[in-house]
Parts: structure tokens; sequence; C-alpha cells
């Protein structure tokens, strides 16, 4: 063979492991393109969603069945508005709950839905009314150590006396 044409073998198959990098690369993160024939949008407000972020997953049954697609604040009700892209093929009932979970103990935050028992469909552009908002560590934590500084403080009260 000549060199030219190892040169050009060589090329063609560093541009093939360049572009699978890419591709993988956008899968990793989520950035692969959605149609938006394949979903529907349905909108949950909660009054604190800590650390959840856009694109996050949205699971049922540990079941990925969608995507967050934008996270706002209305002005009105001071809470933060989810918009969620759901899978056309899920479907869930009118009183269904979304709560945000963590994944591990420090891990990444993501909506995890529960199917109600109503016979009655969620449609698009509906929102889900039963919600509970994220776990924040760090409010755990405060509420611990004053609860932990209060019964300190009346044991110690009841002793001197």
């Amino acid at each position: 063979m000549k060199r030219s044409t190892i040169d050009l073998w060589v090329g063609l198959f560093v541009a093939i492991g360049i572009a699978a990098v890419v591709f993988l690369s956008l899968k990793v993160a989520n950035l692969t393109p959605q149609s938006a024939d394949q979903t529907y949008t349905l909108y949950a407000d909660f009054d604190n969603i800590g650390g959840l972020k856009v694109k996050a997953p949205i699971k049922e049954a540990g079941v990925v069945v969608g995507r967050v697609a934008a996270i706002q604040l209305d002005t009105k009700t001071y809470r933060a508005r989810v918009t969620l892209n759901l899978e056309k093929q899920y479907t869930f009932s009118r009183d269904a709950s979304a709560e945000i979970l963590t994944a591990g103990l420090l891990g990444e935050q993501y909506i995890g839905l529960l199917q109600g028992g109503d016979p009655d469909e969620l449609k698009p552009g509906e929102h889900i009314t039963l919600t509970s908002s994220a776990l924040v560590l760090e409010q755990l934590i405060g509420k611990f150590m004053t609860s932990f500084t209060g019964s300190n403080n009346k044991s110690s009260a009841s002793g001197a006396q």
C-alpha cells in the first residue's frame, strides 16, 4: 500500500472516532434533541426545588419518562413552576403526584412521579396538583442543630434548679 492510502485510512478512522466521542458526550450530558411530536407538556408548582436543573430526568418507578424543560418563578404565588416534557407513551392520572428526589445522598436531583388511581388522565398543558418539594440538606442540618441546642438549654436549665 502506498503511504497516501494509509494516511487516508488513518484520517478516516480518526474522524469516525471523534464523531463517536462527540455523540457519546451529548448522550451523557442529555443534550440530544427530542422531537416535540414525541412529548407533551405538564406543569407542577413546588415551594422549593433545591438543586433541580433543566434537563433533569423525570422518573416513574425508576424509569425515565421525560425531562424537565423549564423552571420559572410564578410571580403571583412565588412558587417555582416546573415545566415537564413527558413522552407521549406515558400517561398519568389526574391525582398523580410529583416530588423532587435525590439520587443517592448527594447525587443529582430528579422528579419522581407517582401514578394515582383516578381513571381520568391529565391532558397536555394541565397541572399536577399534588407536589412535594425538595429536601434541602442545609435546612435539615439547621433544624437539627437548633433542636439540639434547644434541648441542651432545657436540660441545663432544669439541672441548675
